[in-house]
């Protein structure tokens, strides 16, 4: 199904514009995937990206996978509780900015609370890369919240747009027929 879909640039430009915001969940551990491993990404990025027509890396071949993950400026961060991953990040250092490539949580993790205090360590991580800038995107195909999270923990918008994306006509969930509704 083609549609139109409205996508968010934002931008923070100094460390001291991040509004943190913390969680007391219990067992939440976030760490760097330290060994490059795309079968992992992907993993992640099908359960995080499922529910939110994340498909743009779906045809991508094992060789695609792993030229991202084992670029040395790219760097995975997981969210888990007791062990388990609930959600991660991944952070793109380009020349003079950081780029948050992906972010977000598994579906029974959202809602939680657990998104403002992900995005603020994410945050926290880029600006430890030495940036001038971090920046991400959004687009009306993310979590509803996902824009007024970014805005919260201080991100500013620069610019928008449109653009026609090709997608199925429900989200796929994390593997085919998986959706839960």
């Amino acid at each position: 199904m083609i549609i139109e879909v409205g996508i968010t640039y934002l931008e923070m430009t100094n460390r001291s514009q991040l509004n943190p915001r913390r969680s007391d969940v219990d067992g939440l551990e976030i760490k760097r995937a330290e060994l490059p491993l795309p079968e992992f990404n992907r993993f992640l990025y099908t359960a995080v990206g499922g529910d939110w027509y994340w498909v743009d890396r779906l045809g991508w071949t094992y060789q695609q996978w792993k030229e991202w993950v084992e670029r040395p400026d790219m760097h995975t961060w997981i969210a888990y509780i007791n062990g388990t991953p609930i959600g991660y990040f991944e952070l793109d250092k380009e020349e003079n900015y950081v780029e948050i490539s992906k972010f977000g949580l598994v579906d029974s993790a959202i809602g939680s609370g657990l998104g403002a205090h992900l995005l603020t360590e994410c945050v926290k991580r880029a600006w430890d890369m030495d940036p001038s800038r971090v920046q991400l995107d959004t687009c009306t195909l993310d979590h509803p919240g996902a824009l007024h999270n970014y805005q919260a923990r201080g991100f500013k918008i620069y610019n928008s747009g449109t653009y026609t994306a090709d997608v199925p006509g429900r989200p796929i969930g994390p593997w085919p027929e998986s959706r839960r509704t």
